[in-house]
């Protein structure tokens, strides 16, 4: 059973259909995507939630454990790959 769709209105006027509570709007996300950095390799809704709790650089990213990250609502076991080889390129790591 899919959950019904109700269409939504950004404060931008885009219009798109949605069944959760998330309020991120398709078209902004793709037109807000970083061109380059870590958060670029990410999907919409794991950049979201980092950018949502403040950690937009490498160097924040490593201030937090795999745990802690994956705690947050919107990333997922996928996202860790790819964070954990941004992290390697930049010579770091996630905590403990």
């Amino acid at each position: 059973m899919t959950a019904e769709k109700s269409l939504r209105i950004c404060e931008k006027g885009h219009k798109y259909y949605k069944s959760s509570d998330c309020k991120s709007c398709p078209t902004c996300n793709k037109e807000n995507k970083p061109k380059n950095g870590f958060l670029s390799k990410l999907s919409s809704p794991a950049r979201n939630a980092l950018i949502h709790e403040g950690i937009d650089t490498v160097q924040k990213l490593a201030m937090y454990t795999e745990k802690e990250i994956l705690k947050i609502h919107g990333i997922g076991p996928a996202s860790l790959p790819i964070m954990r080889n941004s992290l390697e390129e930049a010579g770091l790591s996630f905590k403990g």
